[in-house]
């Protein structure tokens, strides 16, 4: 007795076990679960050996998929290649090719590509020399703009090309000395509005700067030849002469100067002629037109990308795909991901969404810039359930990030209440539990949810981008074009200041280094040839540095005048621009002197004051020494201070000595200030504007 009521209690547990295990293991009747992810991969490769994910449209086309396998035959072995966001093979990219040859099966070269580059090679049952050193060579040699296939076309190249090794040891060393990198495969639209700027300042900045100094240049050109021609072979003292006539007559030396080298007629060729500058002005536009089409050249891109233009069907094949699944089952894993929910999760979750009083779906699937939507959840959301065609909750899970986006489409349910629930239902924090557990609270969330009177629908997201449009650059004259031209024009007139400025330095250098060195040799007892050879050398020097009398200032203006004048009156008494046949060794020297002082006061008006008191022929005096007194009586006298050149204040140098008037003696010389004449006043350290008041004072000239 006891004995049946054994065996009839353990049936009736038996029953009750079987009757309570039917329900769980049929957790979804008729809808299959979800494949491995390697399991996946594996059939796909079992199909095609190159398989492009449907998550990265933007970047790598489906379409675009023989493209990579004419890449592979290149390689002569078997190769499959897996193209898929790079989150999808986690930390080891590896582990993931070898779980696909477990299930695939097949000997060959394996390639992972993630949207960042190779992720992964390996061989399995094939030689290929070179394989990894090519991927690292890939790595160290393309930006990080390269597309998928781009990187993989130089993977291929650098395999076949018989240098992997070098290359990848080349390009790491390289990498290591260039922290940025190499330079960017693609142009952006940064690049090309910096491409639009810099053709704007070249366009309008090197035609009018070669335009602006190449009419400077001629401009500067005429006037030396109208100062020549003004000048002539032995006419440089005519304007002295006549300055000198002028005095004569009782007119004043300063209006006499003035009168010679003012006037628009004398002072200068004019304007540039206008027959001459349209030529250049069309040269100008000529070069201009020239640099804009070379830079249409030079800058020809159009696109940001590789070429490949996504299909129609590349951009809705993952959101048939997810909604293909979400029909037959309410909850959708990515089979390209690595699984974030495991057998029992997605068999409890599946129970939570069948108990809900409200239809909803979950899609456990990774969003990225690359995917359809632009990475906008929103826009996923909206794709798919206009494939569905019926009102419920989409709860879209990202199994990399682990964050949860909830949209209700129609549903009677407070969207106060959806927006309003807690964070750590919607983004993850390190201290929340994993993504199956907390699908499982916003289901009993939502559960809780008060009733709406009438569904909702949610705004309307913005389009996505179109992937050609995004890709395509704005035309190289747009943009930043316009303020390049204003730029350039810019930068044009201050490069010709500049240009002008410096040639204008140059000149005044180059003018005082003719008055400070090119002279000829002072001697101490120079010859009458000397001397009248020095003399006509120096009056043409002088006359012809006085014609662009307005760049001048006053008082250069009228110390070189008045030395001219004064040197005119000396040499020259005929008016008739030659120098006088009787002229005096000391009159000749005075001239000289004075020649020299007017191209000195041009450079510098207060240089030209006072000339070396010991031979007046070593040209001004910067410098000033006590000179004791000569005679009897020397010490009780004072010693007096007089101006000297450096030489001489270094170590004083002999007297000037020249032949009196009519003397033919060899050795006559004697010292200047012992002659008479106005040179003679130089000895006791005369003013050279002193000097010419005594020359017109000798002549009578007031």
């Amino acid at each position: 007795m006891v004995r049946a009521k054994i065996v009839l209690v353990a049936g009736w547990l038996a029953v009750l076990f079987c009757v309570g295990s039917v329900p769980t293991a049929q957790a979804a009747p008729g809808v299959p679960d979800s494949p491995t992810q390697t399991a996946y991969l594996a059939e796909q490769l079992r199909k095609d050996p190159v398989y492009l994910s449907d998550q990265l449209p933007r970047e790598a086309p489906r379409s675009t998929a023989p493209a990579f396998a004419r890449e592979a035959r290149r390689l002569g072995v078997p190769t499959y290649v897996l193209v898929l966001p790079s989150s999808s093979f986690g930390a080891e990219p590896s582990a993931v090719l070898a779980g696909v040859h477990d299930r695939l099966g097949r000997k060959g070269l394996y390639v992972a590509l993630g949207d960042t580059g190779i992720s992964a090679v390996q061989t399995y049952g094939v030689s290929l020399t070179g394989a990894e050193d090519a991927s690292r060579a890939t790595l160290y040699e393309l930006a990080y703009d390269a597309t998928p296939r781009e990187v993989f076309r130089h993977f291929v190249d650098v395999v076949t090309s018989g240098h992997a090794h070098q290359r990848a040891e080349q390009a790491r060393a390289a990498s290591e000395d260039d922290p940025d990198g190499p330079p960017s495969v693609h142009t952006d639209r940064t690049d090309r509005e910096n491409q639009s700027f810099v053709t704007g300042i070249a366009v309008t900045g090197i035609p009018l700067t070669a335009l602006l100094i190449t009419v400077y240049a001629l401009q500067r050109r005429r006037v030396r030849r109208a100062a020549a021609a003004a000048t002539g072979p032995g006419e440089a003292a005519r304007p002295s002469a006549a300055g000198a006539a002028t005095a004569r007559s009782g007119k004043k030396t300063g209006a006499a100067s003035k009168g010679s080298g003012g006037g628009k007629g004398a002072g200068g060729p004019g304007p540039f002629p206008r027959e001459r500058l349209l030529p250049l002005l069309a040269a100008a536009v000529l070069l201009g037109g020239l640099i804009a089409f070379t830079a249409s050249q030079v800058f020809d891109d159009t696109s940001s990308g590789d070429g490949s233009r996504p299909t129609a069907a590349d951009m809705r094949a993952r959101i048939d795909r997810v909604a293909d699944g979400l029909r037959r089952d309410p909850l959708y894993t990515d089979p390209e991901s690595p699984p974030a929910l495991d057998a029992a999760e997605r068999a409890h979750l599946r129970r939570h969404l069948r108990n809900l009083d409200v239809p909803a779906v979950i899609a456990a699937v990774p969003s990225s810039t690359d995917d359809e939507s632009g990475g906008d959840r929103e826009l996923l959301a909206k794709a798919l359930h206009t494939r569905l065609r019926r009102d419920l909750l989409i709860v879209l899970a990202d199994p990399g990030s682990g964050s949860i986006d909830l949209v209700n489409y129609g549903t009677r349910v407070d969207d106060m209440y959806l927006i309003d629930r807690p964070r750590d239902l919607s983004y993850p924090r390190s201290s929340d539990p994993a993504l199956g557990r907390r699908l499982d609270q916003l289901l009993t969330y939502v559960s809780k949810s008060p009733k709406a009177e009438a569904g909702h629908l949610p705004f309307e997201p913005p389009a996505a981008p179109d992937p050609v449009e995004e890709q395509a650059l704005p035309g190289l004259f747009t943009g930043d074009f316009e303020p390049g031209l204003v730029v350039g024009t810019f930068l044009a007139g201050l490069l010709f200041g500049l240009v002008a400025a410096v040639c204008a330095v140059v000149r005044r250098i180059s003018r005082r280094r003719r008055t400070a060195g090119a002279r000829s040799p002072a001697p101490t007892e120079p010859s009458t040839a000397w001397l009248r050879r020095a003399a006509r050398q120096e009056l043409d020097a002088l006359t012809p540095a006085l014609e662009p009398v307005a760049a001048l200032p006053e008082d250069a203006r009228r110390r070189a005048w008045e030395c001219l004048d004064a040197a005119a009156l000396l040499i020259d008494g005929d008016s008739d621009g030659r120098i006088d046949a009787d002229a005096t060794p000391a009159a000749l020297a005075c001239a000289v002197v004075l020649a020299r002082a007017g191209r000195a006061a041009i450079g510098d008006p207060d240089a030209a004051r006072f000339v070396c008191h010991r031979n007046p022929l070593h040209g001004v005096a910067h410098k000033r020494v006590q000179v004791p007194p000569e005679g009897r009586g020397r010490a009780r006298a004072r010693a007096r201070s007089m101006p000297v050149c450096e030489g001489c204040r270094v170590t004083p140098g002999p007297v000037l000595r020249l032949r009196p008037s009519g003397s033919a003696r060899r050795g006559a010389h004697v010292p200047y200030a012992t002659l008479p004449g106005p040179l003679a006043a130089l000895g006791d350290g005369t003013e050279i504007d002193q000097l010419t008041r005594d020359v017109r004072e000798y002549f009578g000239v007031h």
